[in-house]
């Protein structure tokens, strides 16, 4: 079969490769400079994933790479995006930035026929607009129509709340479009997949049954934080005693969703890079007295418990976290793959 050809920047672990994977593109190599990132991706996809600086690779380079006559259809990526992240403090020009531009430029060396480009919400934004101003134009000259969107993962078969910013670009000679998102394939008036239904049955597996299944040692203050509440509820429901200073100051405090466990008939709050961590987010289990194992977080994200990951337990949260879950991805790449 004569697949649909990707190349990837910004790769990460995989997730993005891994949903284009299953909706039956051929991922020809993948791009990142971090190197326990470029291991595991290495450990799941033979090989096709190089360590690079974005600012170091141009079409001249990766060409070498892959071969002169080899057709590249589509180009993915998520530029890393906390510059853009609404809960970021501090002035505007984060040098994360550029990153986004740095994508860009690559895109327009090659040409492809689709482009796709992932995102925190905060690309919509005042911090993210100036930039998203700077990508409609640019492309636009170039004979590309953009399609920007905020999707849920969880309607998408994903048991997590997790909204991101797609942004996909077609190249159109004659300034027709053919491309639609994809339609939720969780109709409203069912319920997502939850996270009981993902986790359930890792409860009292241990790591030699099951890869990456460790979770965080919790010292003896936030032990006695998650015995003193439920499943579902937050650090609002701690006794007085155990909240911090800032958590009786809701005015003040702008992180209110930590020191929580998680709902079992719920889909999972959003994965973070520090989901390893109590005190980072509603990270608890729903009734076990610890944090979700680092399986149970890649479950979450719908990452197989065949796709082993590589690193130390902050390296696998954050390569974990900063995923696009594959089940979205399979849902963009398959509506690319109608148009092509």
């Amino acid at each position: 079969m004569n697949k649909n050809n990707v190349i990837e920047f910004f790769c990460g672990a995989g997730g993005l490769s891994l949903g284009f994977k299953l909706a039956g593109f051929n991922t020809i190599c993948a791009f990142d400079n971090d190197e326990s990132c470029i291991k595991t991706y290495n450990a799941n996809f033979v090989n096709q994933g190089h360590l690079a600086d974005v600012y170091a690779l141009n079409r001249k380079n990766i060409k070498c790479v892959i071969g002169q006559g080899i057709r590249i259809d589509v180009i993915a990526g998520g530029p890393p995006c906390q510059g853009f992240s609404v809960q970021r403090r501090g002035v505007n020009n984060d040098s994360r930035n550029n990153l986004v531009l740095e994508y860009l430029r690559l895109v327009l060396e090659f040409k492809p026929k689709f482009f796709v480009m992932e995102n925190v919400g905060g690309l919509l934004s005042v911090r993210g607009k100036p930039f998203l101003s700077e990508l409609v134009d640019k492309t636009r000259s170039e004979g590309y129509i953009l399609h920007v969107n905020k999707l849920n993962a969880a309607d998408y078969g994903v048991p997590q709340n997790r909204k991101r910013v797609f942004i996909v670009g077609e190249f159109s000679e004659d300034g027709l479009s053919k491309y639609n998102f994809p339609l939720p394939i969780i109709d409203s008036s069912e319920y997502p997949i939850t996270v009981r239904q993902s986790i359930e049955d890792l409860m009292y597996k241990t790591e030699t049954e099951v890869p990456n299944h460790r979770s965080d040692k919790l010292t003896d203050i936030n032990l006695e934080r998650i015995r003193s509440i439920s499943e579902g509820q937050g650090r609002d429901s701690l006794p007085l005693h155990l909240q911090l200073p800032c958590h009786t100051n809701n005015e003040s405090h702008r992180h209110l969703d930590t020191y929580g466990r998680m709902a079992w008939d719920k889909p999972s709050s959003t994965i973070t890079a520090r989901f390893d961590s109590f005190s980072r987010g509603r990270f608890g289990h729903p009734v076990l007295d610890r944090t979700i194992t680092l399986r149970e977080g890649a479950r979450l994200q719908t990452f197989p418990d065949d796709f082993v990951f590589y690193g130390t337990k902050v390296e696998v949260a954050k390569q974990i976290g900063n995923a696009v879950p594959p089940l979205l991805a399979k849902a963009i790449a398959d509506s690319i793959i109608k148009c092509l």
